[in-house]
């Protein structure tokens, strides 16, 4: 895909400090040491792009302080565009502290309060490059609270009038919502604005209000609310919203392409997974998402792009962290080849 834009994706939204247990497998409460890392759905999908070759930036912001450095120090080394992250006196950078207790317990406590990504502003987006690059990637987290909210709704509008592409991942953190049904909502009201959509069937389910145990609310409370009662009449709503495609994560089972087709009906693609030993899902979907966009953008079929995103998360799943641990080209390469090929 030729284009004169400068950059290949721009990924807007939350970033962080990683603070991982060194104590793998032991609870939480008895862990003695923690491994620093970095993280956030955008930024882990800058630095995915960036390693398999794509031309990334990244708007976030941080505060004026050490985990400010230590997240610009790691972005620059790794090649992502960071000069269009402001740094917000007053605001503290973000952090996440995890434990890793092996195959499914990953507990996960964020640090966000008085946060310097969710103070993104208008004027942030005014000056970074919405239109000068080919995808926008946003994220369901920088919709939760007013700076971020309108901010990232209007670099969407920009991008669309740019014919930039817009991605959404769902990226969906009920902590970090005041009220789980607002997060449909706001979500809902933003489709109209989005291309390509990323999600998890968790995710999917909680966008469109379908699933009342996702979204902990009583039948009662939902009963007026809900969209439908199942996966495929989520993905359906999704779709009529305005995006085109929408990429299922669905863990090992691979991923499932689903597709607006020229007639308004619907197509979907299965592209089947890579079976690893699981040391970490943390970090996984934003493996998927940055070999999906990096397949995109290079103007592959919709079966390879999700393929390539397959492989992605599932060298991250063997590893015991996120952006650290993305994957190059060739290391996907090498990776798909011993597991038979595209």
């Amino acid at each position: 895909m030729a284009s004169t834009k400068t950059y290949d994706i721009l990924a807007m939204g939350r970033s962080s400090i990683d603070l991982y247990s060194n104590d793998i497998g032991v609870p939480f409460e008895e862990i003695a040491s923690f491994g620093a890392y970095v993280g956030g759905c955008p930024l882990n999908i800058s630095v995915g792009t960036r390693r398999l070759g794509s031309r990334s930036a990244l708007l976030t912001a941080v505060g004026v302080d050490k985990v400010g450095d230590f997240i610009l120090h790691f972005l620059r080394k790794e090649g992502v565009e960071t000069r269009f992250t402001p740094r917000k006196p007053g605001k503290r950078s973000s952090a996440v502290v995890l434990g890793i207790e092996p195959p499914d317990r990953f507990p996960l406590t964020f640090y966000r309060d008085n946060c310097a990504d969710i103070e993104l502003t208008i004027d942030d987006v005014l000056h970074s490059p919405v239109a000068d690059s080919r995808v926008l990637l946003i994220s369901g987290t920088g919709l939760s609270k007013e700076p971020s909210r309108s901010a990232t709704l209007f670099a969407a509008e920009i991008a669309r009038q740019a014919g930039t592409t817009v991605a959404l991942d769902i990226d969906f953190r009920p902590d970090q919502w005041h009220d789980p049904r607002a997060f449909g909502v706001t979500l809902r009201s933003a489709l109209r604005l989005v291309d390509i959509v990323l999600g998890t069937e968790d995710e999917i389910n909680a966008a469109m209000l379908s699933d009342p145990a996702q979204i902990s609310l009583t039948h009662s409370q939902l009963s007026d609310a809900r969209v439908g009662g199942d996966l495929e009449h989520a993905i359906r709503a999704i779709l009529a919203l305005g995006p085109r495609v929408l990429l299922q994560k669905r863990g090992a089972a691979g991923s499932r392409v689903h597709l607006v087709a020229p007639d308004g009906g619907q197509q979907q693609i299965d592209a089947p997974g890579f079976p690893v030993d699981v040391f970490s899902i943390l970090g996984a979907g934003d493996a998927f998402a940055s070999g999906a966009l990096y397949g995109f953008v290079q103007g592959w079929d919709w079966y390879k792009v999700a393929r390539l995103g397959n492989a992605c998360g599932a060298i991250v799943v063997t590893k015991p962290g996120c952006a650290n641990f993305m994957p190059t080209f060739d290391e996907v390469g090498a990776f798909v080849e011993q597991h038979g090929g595209w």
